[in-house]
């Protein structure tokens, strides 16, 4: 008799003599890729916000923001807030030079004019002088510098000799020089103006150029067959914007000086309102030695606060940009 040996027996799952279940794989849909320009949009976006962030955390530059915020409203609301006939001599509302009261805050001029209406009507004329001539100074300079920090050689030499030239040539004098010889008018003053304050950014802008042409990658650029105009305007042009955009501000608070003191002198346009013409129309009103400082004080405050606020604002990108300027906050 044998005995048999059994092998013992494997206990049985409970999912056993069922079919296998697979797990269900789900097609992941494919997401296209995002295009150049998408990305690029997306890039500038986190750099704005990237900026505003940095900007924010500077207490002056938001003063001086909140400041031109204010004059820049006030400027384009001006003719539903005095009206267009507030400029007219023959129907001022009131007696020349009276003293400011409820009806006319600021007093009023040799005419009888509300001066607070001036005020703002010159708030449009000096901003947009301002803006103009600056924009026309920063261009003719950004142009300039880098053209000169590419080609270098002898256009570089001649064209840095020139701007050398402007530099030590009074700004002022030749800006009058300008205004007298064209006419009188608000264009005149703006191109006095543009062509007599650019060389400062050309350098500025040389300067910047010569640094960014000495990375490899234009170096690579320039073997893979990129030409002058698209190293200039795709590579050295964005890494110099930066610095021309924190330049503009600083230029155009020197644009609004200026031509308050064209306009002072008389060598502005004189049909039209602006804070410059107000001081040259009280100085020969006689207001300095009659005591008239109603007439004097409003233009001249005006004109020290929008550039003020230009400065402290243009400082401020100055300091976001380039770090290592140290500008306090």
């Amino acid at each position: 008799m044998t005995t048999s040996m059994e092998k013992p027996s494997e206990p049985q799952r409970p999912d056993a003599g069922k079919p296998s279940e697979q797990p269900e794989v789900k097609a992941e849909q494919s997401v296209p890729p995002a295009s150049p320009r998408a990305l690029t949009r997306a890039r500038r976006r986190q750099a704005v916000l990237r900026f505003w962030r940095q900007y924010r955390t500077h207490r002056a530059g938001l003063v001086g923001l909140a400041v031109l915020a204010v004059i820049a409203l006030l400027a384009l609301t001006a003719p539903l807030l005095v009206g267009a006939d507030s400029q007219s001599v023959t129907n001022s509302p009131g007696g020349p030079m009276e003293a400011p009261s409820g009806e006319f805050p600021l007093g009023t001029d040799q005419f009888g004019r509300s001066l607070l209406a001036l005020m703002l009507w010159g708030t449009r004329v000096s901003l947009t002088v301002g803006l103009l001539a600056a924009f026309l100074s920063v261009a003719i300079g950004t142009l300039i510098g880098i053209t000169a920090g590419h080609f270098k050689g002898w256009y570089a030499t001649v064209i840095m000799r020139v701007t050398d030239w402007f530099l030590v040539m009074p700004t002022l004098v030749l800006a009058i020089a300008l205004a007298t010889v064209l006419s009188r008018s608000v264009w005149t003053t703006i191109l006095a103006i543009g062509v007599t304050t650019w060389p400062t950014t050309a350098r500025l802008v040389r300067a910047q150029t010569l640094s960014v042409e000495s990375r490899p990658y234009i170096e690579r650029s320039r073997a893979l067959g990129g030409g002058h105009g698209h190293i200039m305007s795709r590579h050295v042009l964005p890494n110099v914007m930066p610095l021309v955009l924190a330049q503009t501000t600083l230029v155009i608070s020197t644009a609004i000086l200026t031509e308050a003191t064209l306009a002072f002198l008389g060598l502005g346009d004189p049909t039209i309102v602006s804070w410059g013409g107000l001081l040259q129309d009280a100085r020969e009103a006689g207001a300095v030695s009659s005591g008239n400082w109603w007439y004097l004080a409003p233009p001249g405050l005006a004109i020290a606060v929008v550039a003020l606020a230009f400065t402290l604002c243009g400082r401020t990108i100055e300091s976001v940009l380039n770090p290592k300027l140290g500008v306090s906050r």
